[in-house]
């Protein structure tokens, strides 16, 4: 096993660049099509990463969908569907949450350690709780998920969690979907927040795909050089 798991980013946002409008309802960026594909490539996972705001915020359940798929997986000696895994800080996630509550796959939540005591009473009995360190530190809890014996990993959102990702440079491939509108909302959620990103202008990403699906494109690229 390598020193930590492949990372695979996958994001849809509008054509400015929003992956959520300011809404109470969760904005669809993608089509069946996609929706499709994003189960297609969850299959192929060991686990899938999301952030506690996108827990609270969209509800979901991040299980494998195909009944052929699942099959499939365990037909390979795989769980149904792949681990879930949440990063908080202050672990205001309800543990009620579809996050916790659907799927008999294992449950991580990596929290910092000043938060630790605390996330640990609120979350302990639905899920394994990890200090992964104050700040919380990407490279902990790729490193954690490594010992686990986790070898690929699906990153989902949202912005915060695409921004420490890419940030670190610890990503292996980026796939974004973009959607045919605009949200047009300056305080909506985007991609990412403001950082230092690797992969700058002098650092061009190769792209490795561009597909069409419906009335969405998917741009597949591979951010290390």
């Amino acid at each position: 096993m390598s020193q930590r798991p492949y990372v695979l980013l996958s994001v849809a946002v509008s054509l400015d660049g929003c992956v959520d409008d300011t809404g109470t309802n969760r904005l669809l960026l993608s089509n069946d099509q996609d929706f499709d594909r994003v189960d297609e490539v969850r299959s192929g996972m060991d686990a899938i990463l999301v952030g506690a705001n996108t827990i609270r915020s969209d509800n979901p359940r991040l299980l494998v969908n195909s009944a052929e798929r699942k099959r499939q997986r365990v037909g390979d000696g795989l769980p149904a569907t792949p681990v879930k895994v949440t990063l908080t800080s202050s672990g205001n996630v309800e543990p009620t949450a579809k996050f916790f509550t659907t799927g008999d796959n294992d449950k991580l939540v990596y929290t910092t350690s000043s938060a630790f005591p605390s996330v640990q009473e609120r979350l302990g009995e639905v899920a394994t709780v990890v200090d992964a360190g104050d700040p919380l530190d990407v490279h902990a809890v790729l490193a954690d998920l490594t010992e686990r014996k986790i070898e690929r990993l699906m990153v989902e959102g949202g912005g915060m969690v695409h921004t420490l990702f890419l940030s670190a440079g610890v990503v292996d491939e980026l796939h974004v979907v973009y959607a045919p509108f605009f949200v047009g909302q300056a305080d909506a959620p985007r991609l990412v927040n403001p950082a230092v990103f690797p992969q700058g202008p002098g650092q061009r990403m190769k792209l490795a795909e561009v597909r069409q699906l419906g009335d969405v494109v998917l741009l597949r690229y591979h951010p290390q050089p």
